[in-house]
């Protein structure tokens, strides 16, 4: 898979963690949901195979379909008998529920490091600060 929006499907699994405390089929449905709310994969675009996204990621095909589940539930995909899984837009709202909630995820994560690496709330802000400040010159 080396094109087309299967392979922009690949680039946003690729740091799917089998040694992370959140299941599998829960980092694909989250990482799948921030690329539609986000607009990089539109209504109608196909999402990889079962089989060829298990095969990619090399897990249990059980653990995609579990992840196309959660999608569909939720609004993001459409299966559909032998033609494939595809991309629904989800309404507005909850579209930007899906962005704001790979915003918090993108925090909670800069956080943990920021602790790890012994830093302060007063550091983070200062750096946000002039970071911002620089982007605005």
């Amino acid at each position: 898979m080396t094109s087309g929006p299967g392979a922009l499907v690949l680039r946003w699994l690729e740091d799917v963690d089998g040694r992370s405390a959140i299941p599998l089929y829960e980092q694909i449905a989250s990482r799948l949901k921030a690329a539609i709310g986000g607009g990089v994969l539109s209504a109608g675009d196909p999402l990889p195979s079962v089989r060829v996204l298990a095969g990619e990621l090399r897990i249990n095909p059980a653990t995609v379909v579990q992840a196309y589940r959660l999608l569909e539930a939720e609004g993001f995909a459409e299966m559909r008998q032998g033609a494939g899984s595809f991309v629904r837009q989800p309404a507005g709202e909850q579209r930007q529920r899906a962005r704001d909630g790979q915003a918090r995820k993108l925090v909670r994560g800069l956080l943990a490091e920021a602790a790890r690496a012994g830093l302060t709330r007063k550091d983070l802000n200062r750096a946000w600060n002039d970071i911002m400040e620089d982007r605005s010159t």
